[in-house]
């Protein structure tokens, strides 16, 4: 309130208050706001009474993210070697996949929602999630035909359902034209209705709308905690279907870790088999020979050699492993198209480097097979994440390349060693050389073998602990009572829209209206001051003013005639024309009772009905007509004693009517008996008031103007344009009238209030008759 209570400046410099003018521009519209405020009411709660109440479910699960700095223990970490730290944000949004959503529909069976009858509207159904006593489940969900408001009969006794005069049994697999489905009993059900309904619809079609009203955000930036919110008509449904969301989540988690663990111990097999399979031939090979031969010890000589040769060997053997590991990664990196998959084993590669760029590898392109499960191909994060995959893939190559490279070396090296260790042999006895070989060749693959076995148990071990990444804080829990809608928002919602309708309503009718309701749109389209506001007169009377009346607008014509000095009417100048724009405008009325309020003070006042085309002052003042007036006048055949007549209203005020209406009115005004009529009238009257035709019309005003002091311009509201006010300095530059002022005549009430002023700047108050309504005697007669 003390915001709106500033003040704002104006072109005049005086401070307004802003509530002020709110309060007075549209207060005068409170029947409007009131109508429009019920129908916004009613409107709301008809909209209440129809909408459906949500509840919220909310449940609260931690992600072992790090970046928060969340890890398992020492223990877990080392049993578990297949586990992958998360990132908050990633699982937020797998958290929001249809995919999950889909399998959490399937396995609550919400493709299939049975409504039953409302006993006290029957054209209003009650969900049945947890009520009914059937529950329907399909064999494949994703290829169910779409179907509403399905018939559904259940018969206790017999333990069957009719279907569109169909009858199945229950828990059995049935055939029906939306698919292949399975009534189930309900245990617990609340409902004993046999009467339902059903629809039928795919899961996918379900998923998008829980989706719509799921909410999965992190509980702090700091935090690895997300909170789920879901809003559902049935608070049980909800609970259910959070609860479900996290359980697939994490199965999801367990599943690519158990598959990631079973493709590794099927590759570790595969490869024992193979080594264990080479094993034993030699080592049928070396007890064959054996008892063949005869060989039962060899020289130490032999022995010393053997020992050389087993290590130049074993170093030979590790060079073969390690090229055959890193031909299989670089195979596996070239073969690649960004999808997740197994990572060939490193063994016997000490290459830390290789090692922490394949594993950043695998963590890319599973983190690539999420996002394009839930995301876009063109989604920004997801080609973000295959640019990271195509930039890592060119440096292992490089590294593979450089390792290979000596590798091949370290073998050619090797491979000459080996030579001269051959030509020693050459020297040995045939049958310790062919020993040699042979046990050479068995502690090669046997340690291949006990190699494999070593890492079958790390496999399996980390495969046996594998536990989801994330724990639950929170189970879903749904609110008590509904969250939406709220009545109190909605109310006020209503209460907004009718002030807004109605506020809107009135700013555009006044907006676009052509002529002029305010004063200060005069005072925006012309720089000629305003001395007076008249209001408008219910009465319709000619005269407004008069002794003991203490009306609101016959104080405006007393305040009219205090401003005449402003324009220069005081003292010897005494010579005033007023004129308007067109006919209408109310110049006669403003004539005849400035005219009389001027003739109250004891002065001498004179009217003279210049308006020779459409004379009307002469009624307004109950004068009688007569033969001769201002016409005759400026033609000739009269003097001014002749057409002077003294009215009834007030000894003090006369007027010389406008007499016979001529063809050209124009050029008798333009003769120089305007100018003698002037200088006979000065010396006899303290006013001259001249009523003229409207300039905006004829051009007597200009010519009549040249004999007066001073000229008032009467605009009428909501009857004189905009247009003619705009064009009004234009014209006065060109034929100026005299000490120009404007008097803003018949200023209506705005709106539907009775306040009797309300299109001007206002005075906050409202004169009210202090005198007693006295009879009127005649048509034209008035009591003074």
């Amino acid at each position: 309130m003390q915001q709106l209570n500033q003040k704002i400046k104006i072109e005049d410099g005086k401070e307004k208050n802003v509530i002020s003018q709110l309060w007075f521009k549209y207060f005068p519209y409170w029947p409007l706001f009131l109508i429009f405020l019920i129908l916004s009411v009613v409107g709301a709660k008809y909209k209440l009474s129809h909408t459906t109440p949500l509840y919220q479910a909310t449940a609260t699960i931690l992600i072992k993210d790090e970046k928060k700095g969340l890890d398992d223990n020492k223990l877990i970490q080392e049993m578990n070697q297949l586990s992958s730290k998360k990132i908050i944000e990633n699982e937020i949004e797998v958290l929001k996949s249809r995919e999950l959503m889909d399998e959490v529909v399937k396995n609550l069976h919400l493709y299939a929602r049975i409504y039953e009858k409302d006993e006290e509207d029957e054209k209003k159904y009650i969900p049945g999630y947890s009520i009914s006593p059937v529950m329907i489940q399909a064999m494949n969900p994703d290829s169910l035909i779409g179907a509403d408001d399905i018939l559904l009969n259940y018969n206790k006794n017999k333990g069957q359902v009719t279907v569109n005069n169909q009858v199945f049994p229950v828990n059995q697999w049935v055939n029906t034209k939306y698919g292949v489905l399975k009534f189930i009993l309900r245990p617990g059900a609340s409902s004993s209705k046999e009467s339902m309904v059903f629809s039928i619809s795919q899961p996918k079609y379900i998923s998008l709308g829980f989706l719509g009203g799921l909410s999965v955000s992190s509980a702090s930036k700091l935090s690895s905690v997300i909170n789920l919110k879901l809003m559902d008509e049935l608070p049980q449904r909800s609970e259910d279907i959070l609860n479900g969301l996290i359980a697939a989540y994490n199965n999801a988690a367990v599943k690519d870790k158990n598959k990631l663990a079973a493709s590794t111990l099927e590759f570790v097999d595969e490869r024992l088999a193979i080594v264990g399979k080479d094993l034993t031939a030699i080592e049928s090979k070396l007890q064959q020979y054996k008892s063949n031969r005869g060989a039962v010890e060899i020289s130490s000589q032999g022995q010393m050699f053997l020992q050389s040769v087993n290590v130049n060997d074993q170093k030979m053997s590790d060079v073969n492993v390690q090229l055959a590991v890193l031909n299989q990664v670089e195979n596996y990196v070239r073969s690649k198209d960004n999808t997740g998959g197994i990572v060939p084993s490193t063994v016997g590669v000490n290459d830390p480097l290789l090692t922490q760029l394949l594993d950043k590898l695998y963590e890319e392109e599973l983190k690539y097979d999420k996002l394009k499960a839930t995301t876009s191909e063109n989604n920004p994060l997801l080609l973000s994440v295959n640019d990271q995959i195509n930039k890592i893939k060119p440096s292992i190559l490089e590294n593979i390349n450089n390792q290979k490279k000596n590798l091949e070396a370290s073998r050619t090296n090797l491979f000459s060693t080996n030579n001269k260790y051959s030509s020693m042999l050459n020297a040995l006895p045939q049958m310790e050389k062919d020993l040699l070989e042979i046990s050479r060749e068995q502690n090669i693959k046997s340690g291949i073998y006990n190699y494999l076995l070593q890492k079958r148990e790390e496999t399996a071990l980390g495969q046996a602990s594998t536990v989801a990444d994330s724990r639950v804080i929170d189970k879903a829990q749904a609110s008590t009572t509904p969250v939406s809608p709220d009545p109190k928002k909605f109310y006020i919602m209503a209460f907004a829209l009718a002030f807004v309708i109605v506020i809107t309503l009135v700013t555009a009718i006044e907006m676009f209206k052509r002529t002029i309701l305010f004063r200060h749109e005069i005072e925006k389209y012309t720089s000629i001051p305003i001395i007076g506001e008249i209001a408008h007169d219910k009465s319709k009377s000619p005269l407004v003013i008069g002794l003991g009346k203490r009306t609101f607008i016959a104080e405006q014509f007393r305040k009219l005639r205090t401003s005449l000095p402003y324009i220069g009417i005081v003292g010897q100048k005494k010579k005033l024309m007023i004129t308007s724009n067109a006919s209408g405008d109310g110049k006669s009325f403003v004539v005849a009772n400035l005219g009389l309020s001027l003739a109250m003070v004891d002065k001498k006042v004179v009217l003279l009905e210049f308006d020779l085309s459409n004379p009307t002052l002469s009624e307004k003042l109950n004068v009688t007509t007569i033969n001769k007036g201002l016409t005759d006048y400026l033609r000739g055949h009269a003097e001014p004693e002749e057409i002077i007549r003294r009215t009834t209203i007030n000894d003090n005020l006369f007027v010389m009517p406008a007499g016979a209406l001529p063809e050209n009115p124009s050029e008798l005004i333009m003769s120089d008996r305007v100018q003698e009529l002037m200088e006979f009238l000065t010396p006899l009257f303290d006013y001259i008031i001249i009523d003229t035709a409207p300039v905006g019309l004829l051009s007597d005003g200009y010519v009549l103007s040249t004999h007066c002091d001073a000229s008032l311009y009467v605009i009428r509201h909501g009857h004189t344009s905009k247009v003619s006010v705009e064009r009004m300095d234009a014209n006065n530059r060109i034929n100026e009238l005299k000490n120009m002022a404007i008097v803003f005549n018949g200023v209506k009430s705005r709106g539907f209030g009775n306040n009797g002023y309300g299109y001007g700047y206002g005075y906050g108050y409202i004169h009210k008759e202090k005198e007693t309504k006295k009879k009127k005697v005649g048509k034209h007669k008035y009591n003074i």
